[in-house]
């Protein structure tokens, strides 16, 4: 027995075979007579096989009594496989099973392909009249004698094939139709013709766009295509299940659904990506596909070739492009190969399409060296309009070092990253360096190119680039921050790579220029390591290397400074810079700056208006843009749906970026994740998990020195104390983030528990320690820092014994959990003072918010405290669902039947977030806390 990833690999082994063993035996009853099959396949799989994508053709080929048939298609589509399975569920019926194969090298023997045929049935010949016997055995050439007339052959071979059938079913297997010799081919049309109605058949297969002798008359042909976009995605997953995601869907795009391209390209893609060449550039076949395709051009004449070469160099198919390159006469030798079809010029569009993409790479194996160059240096003196092809023309031209052209690729680096394209700069910084003139130039320029890979995409090429850097020239910022990054995602810790980078800033040749890119992303990389690092000391070479900047920071750097680090000192000071920063999210297309100014928004409460922006990054991430933007994206949209309410999409997205961190490259920042999972499961009650994802938080952060991750694990810890009732836990987590009557500096997620702490205090009786929070915050003036901390100032003033009227005046419902909070201690508090009607407003308020959160501890609560409050539901109306709208309705049903938010929407063509907001919208109306509820509230209804 082999597992699965053999059983493809071995099934390829021969005639582009794609078979995976599965768990269906065929079952058919012992005494049916089945007629005798001629099989034209290759070599036999296994008796239990499945092909990806062939099901169809599978059950047209089942029933072949007296058929006669020909399959065709394109090389290495399969043929040979399909046939094989229809022959091995032949045998598993207890059919005979004889099998052949055409050959380019046996063509001129005559028989040749019948002798293989026929060959394991020498002993049957015995059963014929000794003319056609004889007749046949000297055309076999089994016995000696005169040369049998063709007709007495075929008369033989139909008589043994008849006789054979009647003894026992039989099957006969012969691949390559257009290689079988001529003499075989008239025996094999001869049988076509006579097949239909006895217990034989016939099924055959050939290549498209082959002659062969076979006359074809009287075969029912069927087409075997390319595999479905399911299909082929199924194969290259059990065949190459780590490939990486980019070249996966690169290896689908070339490949066009072609098996066996599918399974020979992985390699020479795999090895392209360690390779300093543009991602469109076409990539090396392997022998079999490059006979393959090869074998089309054959003949074209040398002009003809080179229009292919300029065309396959050129990428885009424009034909004006072409035209320029080509020079006089233009596309005129193009026609043979439109006449072969090797490619097609649409007049409409003026493009040029190549047949198949994998023809490009065989024009390019048929050329010569000065041929490639000269292609590239025409087509970059026709495209001296666009510089980013113009230089990776050049540089492919390139005989050795060229610092003109090394400049050019840089520029192109820094172009096509502003785009987010970070496999795209390293590439082409990789190339520069190759082509620089200097040792220092190439240390440059490859340092570059590792900081990028390991900070933007997770390349496990950053290391080997930034040892490179390294050997061929002395230290610089970029090579200091990857080598940051590499520590982060190794087992590196934050003290070593802060003082990496700090002190690489400090020794730098940069002069303090602002306009310095290299200083600006080690200021960058230095902010992160310094937040990490969750105490002061870190932050003083920040600070200093910040007021040395000349002449000023840039704004995206110069606000993080000041909202990031410390905003409950400094982030006042922010709010005149923030607003012109998040007016130019809408036309930001640089992904850097739209995550770096979500990250500079989230301690001023404002990456609500960051949702957009950041929502293109995670579409961006999902169609294998940087993944390091798409990890800061999907972190921003976390926090802000923990706090907006929108729990469902803040778990959905969590467990995909954790997913990204584990299998990515990125371990690092998995405990971002950990923490958005475990704040969620604290406020929905599953209080195990919570603790164990925040304890997973700390024992991975100590050691490394990662002192906010460790901070960050105390939230989840009290948000889920506090919902178990027990505020003594409650308060030593909140406390432990920052002390009572302290908002500690450089801790700024301390803003995020202070109403936690001050519940807590209160219901464990330390009113004194909840008092001190409440002055330390009006002290800091926190309420000026946005209207969700006026909210949560208000709501501690409330819990202290403060007046009512500052938090009935700052709710805000757009922070949905701590406004539903503040409408539940609001309600107590009224409740208390004896006045029912305003607390059951506002627990109705909470009980609602709780319910579209599914935060059942504190739903529990707010239900609670209405009874108490002497609140009792109105009896539903019987006439049907209460309030909802008919799309409500529909959501509603469709999550009652099990469906999730996806499913959903694809059904009804929403996105997943609009059917999350509905959801939220039907929970309170039908007075249920999740989707667990719906199916009993909806029958309550009806």
């Amino acid at each position: 027995m082999i597992g699965p990833h053999a059983a493809v690999r071995q099934g390829l082994a021969g005639n582009s075979r794609f078979l995976a063993r599965s768990g269906h035996q065929p079952s058919f009853p012992p005494n049916r007579r089945v007629a005798c099959c001629f099989l034209v396949a290759g070599i036999s799989g296994w008796l239990t096989i499945e092909l990806f994508g062939r099901q169809a053709e599978l059950a047209a080929l089942s029933h072949l009594p007296g058929a006669v048939r020909l399959i065709c298609g394109e090389p290495g589509v399969g043929k040979s496989s399909l046939l094989a399975a229809v022959a091995d569920r032949a045998i598993a019926d207890g059919l005979r099973v004889l099998r052949a194969s055409g050959s380019e090298y046996e063509a001129d023997v005559s028989y040749a392909a019948l002798n293989q045929l026929l060959l394991p049935a020498y002993a049957d010949l015995a059963h014929l009249p000794p003319g056609p016997r004889e007749a046949l055995s000297v055309a076999l050439g089994f016995g000696p004698g005169a040369a049998p007339d063709p007709l007495l052959v075929c008369n033989a071979v139909l008589l043994l094939i008849r006789t054979m059938a009647e003894e026992r079913p039989l099957i006969l297997v012969v691949d390559d139709l257009q290689w079988i010799d001529r003499a075989s081919a008239v025996v094999l049309g001869f049988l076509a013709r006579r097949l239909e109605g006895s217990p034989a058949g016939l099924l055959a297969s050939a290549r498209t766009g082959t002659a062969g002798f076979l006359d074809r008359r009287g075969l029912d042909e069927t087409v075997v295509g390319p595999l479905d976009d399911d299909a082929a995605a199924r194969l290259v997953e059990v065949s190459y299940p780590g490939m990486p995601e980019p070249v996966r869907r690169r290896l689908l795009t070339l490949a066009q659904g072609n098996p066996l391209a599918l399974m020979e390209l992985p390699a020479t893609l795999l090895a392209a990506t360690r390779s300093a060449t543009p991602a469109g550039e076409v990539v090396p076949l392997s022998d079999r596909l490059q006979s393959m395709f090869a074998a089309r051009m054959a003949g074209l004449p040398d002009a003809t070739r080179r229009l292919l070469l300029l065309a396959t160099f050129e990428g885009a198919g424009d034909v004006r492009v072409l035209r320029a390159a080509a020079g006089p006469p233009g596309l005129t030798d193009l026609g043979p190969a439109e006449r072969v079809q090797l490619v097609r010029v649409d007049d409409a569009t003026a493009r040029l399409t190549f047949r198949h993409p994998l023809i490009r790479s065989a024009v390019v194996a048929m050329s010569t060296h000065e041929e490639r160059r000269g292609a590239h240096l025409a087509l970059a003196a026709a495209l001296a309009g666009d510089p980013e092809r113009r230089a990776w023309h050049l540089s492919a031209a390139a005989t050795g070092p060229d610092e003109s052209v090394a400049q050019l690729l840089e520029e192109v680096a820094h172009r096509v990253m502003l785009r987010g394209d970070a496999l795209a700069a390293s590439t082409s910084l990789v190339r520069a360096a190759e082509l620089s003139a200097t040792s220092a130039d190439r240390g440059r320029r490859l340092a570059e190119a590792a900081y990028i890979g390991a900070e933007a995409s997770g390349s496990a090429e950053a290391a080997a680039l930034l040892h490179d850097a390294r050997r061929d020239g002395p230290g610089s910022l970029h090579a200091a921050n990857a080598a940051a990054f590499l520590m982060l995602n190794g087992d590196g810790d934050v003290d070593t790579a802060h003082r990496l980078v700090a002190g690489a800033i400090e020794a730098g040749d940069h002069g303090w220029r602002a306009g310095d890119p290299a200083l600006i992303e080690s200021m960058n990389t230095l902010l992160l390591l310094s937040w990490y690092g969750g105490a002061e000391h870190y932050w003083v070479a920040f600070h200093r290397a910040m007021g040395r900047l000349r002449p000023e920071p840039p704004d995206v750097l110069a606000l993080a400074a000041r909202t990031f680090p410390d905003p409950v000192r400094t982030g006042v000071s922010a709010q005149p810079l923030i607003e012109p920063v998040l007016a130019s999210l809408a036309a930001e297309t640089d992904p850097t700056r739209i995550m770096r100014i979500g990250t500079a928004s989230v301690y001023l409460d404002r990456l609500g208006d960051c949702r957009e922006s950041s929502w293109r990054l995670v579409e961006q991430g999902r169609a294998g843009g940087a993944t390091r933007r798409h990890l800061g994206a999907l972190m921003h949209l976390c926090l802000d749906d923990y706090l907006s309410g929108r729990w469902d999409e803040a778990e959905e997205l969590a467990g995909e970026g954790q997913r990204i961190c584990d299998s990515g490259g990125f371990p690092f920042f998995a405990w971002y994740f950990r923490y958005h999972r475990a704040v969620i499961a604290a406020g929905r009650g599953r209080f195990d998990e919570a603790y164990g994802l925040a304890d997973e938080m700390t024992h991975w952060a100590l050691p490394r020195g990662v002192a906010a991750a460790a901070l960050f694990a105390h939230h989840p810890r009290a948000l889920a104390a506090a919902g178990q009732g027990d505020f003594g836990a409650a308060f030593r987590h909140a406390a432990a983030m920052s002390p009572p009557g302290v908002l500690a500096p450089y801790a700024p997620h301390c803003t995020w528990v202070m109403i936690d702490l001050v519940e807590a205090a209160i219901r464990s009786g330390r009113p004194a320690e909840a008092r001190a929070h409440v002055e330390a915050m009006r002290a800091a003036g926190i309420e000026r820092l946005s209207p969700r901390m006026r909210m949560l100032q208000a709501t501690a003033e409330v819990l202290t014994g403060g007046d009512i009227s500052g938090l009935e005046a700052a709710l805000n419902d757009r922070w949905l959990f701590e406004a539903s909070r503040a409408r539940l201690i609001l309600g107590e508090r009224l409740r208390r003072e004896a006045t029912p009607t305003e607390a059951a407003r506002h627990l109705l308020a909470a009980r609602d918010g709780f319910a579209a959160m599914a935060a059942e501890p504190w739903l529990a609560r707010a239900q609670q405290e209405l009874r108490a409050a002497g609140h009792r539901e109105a009896v539903a109306p019987a006439a049907g669902p209460v309030e909802l709208t008919a799309q409500e309705l529909q959501i509603a049903q469709l999550a009652a039947s099990g469906l999730t938010n996806k499913q959903i929407a694809e059904r009804l063509f929403l996105s997943h977030r609009t059917v999350g907001a509905h959801l939220y919208r039907i929970f309170p109306k039908l007075g249920i806390a999740s989707r667990a509820g719906l199916r009993d509230a909806l029958s309550r209804t009806t």
